[in-house]
């Protein structure tokens, strides 16, 4: 089994090297029009770290524990060369849908399609899917609720989006027993949609729960969240079931460490939620991570200095994520991170 063990450089290092961005999208997605994240470099390449800002500093050390494996130790040896990817529809009104899709280059053949968004109903949810389906009448298609609806509207929602029939449904609800339930009470009524977790892995301080408490059919497994690569390949190998791999909208830095865990995975049956560059208009390489025909090549991803300085976050907004990256390297320090032998730590 690979170490999900990463020497921690000093923390000068990464401050040193650190490049904040903001990347505008096509559409609003998580309620911003603009992603902002950092990247910084280390002898192997470039890593990134991007946690939401609604995020605490205990669950971001995670995200920066996963960038410093890329830029410090690198990707695990590959078993493909590359790897399928779903386009992905955010909570747009149906209408909309045909713009989003435009923007994957090629064949599309897996649509993962948000539902169960605030403010929004199951009629908008159906319409979405609908629209998805006129539009790709041959696609495997998905849907993510992000925890949004109850036991009793999962069961019911998902009823009423079966006839689009969908390969599975992620995250429904927000626990593990509901998912548990859920999954139960669709059977019963002899429905078979396929149940997924993703935040009941990458937010919980158990990943494997979900495993043990036969909650889902398959697990949703992101590189950031879960604290690298090696890390994530440890888990799916512990919860012995199939595992999409996705992003967190990164940058093209991100993508790659998605990538690299997908083709390390030694079966990967479902496309992955790796194409969010799509949903964005700038990236910090001139050659982006970008989906042709539904799949994504294992390659590295030079980093272009005019596109970090086109895009570069400046001022207080700037001087608040490298606070926030010298707070969550402290929660790393106090961690299961190795330190790096006769590396200095300190602030420096």
């Amino acid at each position: 089994m690979l170490s999900s063990v990463t020497p921690i450089p000093p923390l000068s290092d990464l401050l040193d090297t650190a490049r904040v961005v903001s990347l505008p999208m096509r559409v609003r997605f998580r309620g911003v029009t603009a992603r902002e994240t950092v990247v910084f470099h280390g002898p192997a390449g470039w890593g990134e770290f991007g946690p939401f800002t609604e995020y605490e500093d205990a669950e971001a050390a995670s995200w920066l524990r996963a960038g410093i494996e890329v830029a410090w130790t690198g990707f695990p040896d590959p078993v493909r060369t590359r790897v399928p990817v779903n386009a992905t529809v955010p909570a747009v009104p149906a209408e909309r849908v045909p713009e989003v899709l435009a923007g994957y280059g090629g064949a599309v053949h897996a649509v993962k399609i948000k539902v169960a968004e605030r403010g929004q109903s199951l009629a908008d949810d159906v319409a979405r899917v609908a629209a998805v389906r006129a539009a790709l009448p041959d696609a495997q298609l998905r849907v993510d609720a992000n925890m949004g609806w109850s036991e009793d509207d999962a069961v019911c929602a998902l009823t009423t989006l079966s006839e689009f029939e969908l390969a599975y449904a992620e995250q429904p609800v927000a626990t593990v027993p509901g998912l548990a339930n859920v999954r139960r009470r669709l059977r019963d009524a002899g429905n078979k949609l396929l149940i997924a977790a993703d935040e009941s892995v990458r937010k919980a301080q158990d990943p494997l729960a979900v495993a043990r408490a036969d909650a889902a059919d398959l697990i949703v497994v992101k590189v950031a969240p879960l604290g690298g690569v090696r890390r994530a390949l440890e888990i799916v190998a512990q919860a012995g079931l199939p595992a999409v791999v996705s992003s967190a909208i990164d940058s093209s830095v991100g993508i790659r460490a998605g990538v690299a865990l997908a083709a390390a995975l030694p079966e990967l049956p479902y496309a992955c939620g790796l194409g969010t560059l799509s949903l964005m208009t700038a990236d910090v390489t001139a050659e982006p991570l970008r989906p042709v025909d539904g799949y994504l090549p294992v390659r590295d991803v030079a980093v272009s200095e005019d596109l970090l300085t086109e895009h570069a976050v400046t001022g207080p907004r700037r001087d608040w994520w490298l606070e926030r990256i010298s707070r969550t390297y402290e929660v790393l320090r106090g961690g299961d991170v190795e330190t790096a032998e006769g590396a200095d730590t300190t602030h420096g």
